[in-house]
């Protein structure tokens, strides 16, 4: 059981909400961020969906799951209205959403069947202790299963220096903001020190490779780069200026525009036996 005083969440979520966010976050779906949890997933399970963002994997869970039922949380109150929102465009009467913080989960021990967070573990403060938490809500024998990226670990196509500083750079906000953005390297680890034993870990890619994808990926991180929560803490942290950030901005737009330009994002992935 949570204790009295249960710890809380110390670290800054280095996106933010802006926009282009958001483009990158309603993208996703079950089936290209979360495909190796699928097999784990039957019609009237309860799931918990930590840190849902905008929502679109929620309902995608909600979906699979009916007629079981899907409780989504996150930290910012604001972005709920999105999930809502994009629930309800659906059709979806078995999700729900609220606020919550995944180092003090309020409900019961044993609530669901799998417990789940995409993109998460990196930016909290304590890991270790949400998965602790992850699995004091999970029944016996369900899952906790986690996706993180691996800053440290993306890779581009053609050598770009300025990218080069821009991934040195954002994993300099983000480690002072209290996150780990190298955290996909790092669930396994995470999962054993927060007691579980029977751990599947594996490994998982975005590419953004056809003219489309790469005008996206790289217009949102150009906007995100001097338009984003992320922009103003690089800022105040002292870590960049504003014209070091529009340089950033426009080296990614360049990039974009390269007809052979290749961009992977791999994903540590962690399932876990309760």
């Amino acid at each position: 059981m949570p204790s009295s005083t249960p710890p809380r969440e110390t670290a800054t979520y280095t996106h933010g909400h802006h926009e282009s966010v958001l483009r990158s976050h309603s993208w996703r779906t079950v089936e290209n961020s979360a495909a190796y949890l699928i097999p784990e997933l039957r019609s009237g399970l309860a799931v918990l969906d930590v840190g849902c963002g905008p929502g679109t994997i929620s309902a995608d869970l909600a979906e699979r799951v009916a007629p079981g039922r899907v409780t989504a949380v996150d930290a910012a109150e604001g972005v709920l209205a999105k999930a809502r929102a994009a629930a309800a465009e659906r059709g979806l009467e078995n999700v729900e959403f609220a606020v919550a913080d995944v180092h003090a989960l309020d409900f019961p021990d044993d609530s669901f069947d799998v417990v789940h967070a995409h993109q998460v573990l990196q930016h909290v403060g304590d890991p270790v202790q949400a998965l602790r938490e992850m699995r004091r809500v999970c029944r016996p024998g369900g899952v906790v299963a986690a996706r993180d990226s691996d800053y440290g670990a993306f890779t581009w196509f053609p050598a770009t220096p300025v990218l080069d500083r821009w991934q040195d750079l954002y994993r300099r906000v983000a480690r002072a903001n209290g996150g780990e953005p190298d955290a996909g390297r790092r669930l396994l680890s995470w999962a054993r020190r927060a007691g579980f034993t029977d751990v599947t870990s594996s490994a998982g890619v975005w590419c953004f490779a056809s003219p489309d994808e790469r005008a996206w990926w790289s217009g949102l991180w150009a906007d995100r780069t001097t338009d984003s929560v992320y922009a103003e803490l690089a800022v105040e942290g002292g870590h960049a200026g504003r014209e070091e950030l529009t340089e950033i901005a426009e080296a990614w737009r360049a990039w974009g525009k390269e007809d052979d330009a290749w961009f992977m994002v791999p994903h540590g992935e962690i399932l876990c036996r309760a």
